[in-house]
């Protein structure tokens, strides 16, 4: 009866060791299982910051070559961290926290990256605004210089044109043998053509010839002696007769004799009188 007694008393107490060890075992498969899923949801995220890290490095747009080879090779580490990281259990906590720590290092070489292309970016929008502003700077003295161009050619070219000797008051006259104009073609001895030559303060100084060209009335040219020939805007023609003056822009008047051996018919006589330099006007003269 004892016996019985005392075998009831240690089943007992086995099966409430039993019931005890049971509930410890579950508490701890529990327990581990929970801590593997918060290790495996730990692994996620920071395979998930991993990959971040990798999509940033490939958002990055450089171009500096130097910096281009550097972000190659940090993102060749990141590729090898992800892949190595993958192949590590989550259980595995040292691994984890050592990869953990050499992500942080690769972000922070990241952020380093980020600043010096902040950099460039900045140093390179800086140079193009200043070409740009080199650019309209250079086109506006351009402009100036071809504004200034332009103005001192036309200028010149007003300078030139008003430096040109001009005359008035062209007159041909018939001349007797005594010296006295006429009209009568039987009593014309010579022809005498007077011209003012204008004043002009810019014109060059300095002796200057005067040129005419006398036609009769068939209209063929009198010439007196050896042909004169001379120029005038860039065109050869023969000269009935000319006279130099020593002109010094002042106004200067000036008479040019012209005589023919063929003597003068009836009918109306022209001049015209030029410097080689331009036209300065006609006349003409009727001989009864």
């Amino acid at each position: 009866m004892e016996k019985e007694k005392t075998l009831k008393i240690i089943t007992i107490v086995l099966g409430a060791v039993a019931a005890l060890l049971i509930g410890a075992l579950a508490y701890i498969w529990i327990t581990k299982n929970n801590i593997v899923k918060d290790l495996n949801v730990e692994k996620a995220e920071l395979t998930s910051q991993m990959m971040d890290l990798r999509n940033e490095y490939d958002s990055l747009t450089v171009h500096s070559n130097q910096l281009t080879d550097s972000l190659a090779v940090e993102k060749e580490k990141v590729d090898q961290l992800i892949e190595r990281f993958q192949k590590t259990e989550a259980t595995n906590r040292a691994q984890i926290k050592k990869y953990e720590k050499e992500l942080g290092t690769l972000r922070s070489i990241m952020k380093h990256y980020i600043v010096q292309i902040d950099s460039l970016n900045s140093l390179n929008m800086s140079l193009k605004q200043e070409a740009s502003e080199a650019r309209r700077a250079a086109a506006e003295s351009k402009r100036k210089y071809d504004d200034l161009v332009s103005t001192t050619e036309q200028y010149a070219a007003t300078v030139e044109k008003g430096s040109v000797v001009k005359g008035r008051g062209i007159t041909l006259l018939a001349i007797n043998n005594s010296n006295k104009e006429t009209d009568r073609s039987s009593r014309v001895a010579k022809l005498r053509t007077d011209i003012t030559l204008v004043e002009n303060t810019i014109a060059k100084k300095g002796y200057k010839r005067v040129y005419i060209r006398v036609k009769g009335p068939d209209g063929i040219l009198i010439a007196e002696g050896e042909q004169t020939t001379f120029s005038c805007a860039g065109e050869e023609m023969i000269a009935s007769a000319s006279r130099e003056v020593d002109y010094q822009g002042e106004e200067v008047e000036i008479s040019i004799w012209l005589s023919s051996s063929q003597g003068f018919t009836k009918g109306v006589y022209t001049v015209d009188v030029y410097t080689t330099e331009t036209k300065l006007g006609s006349a003409d003269l009727l001989l009864r």
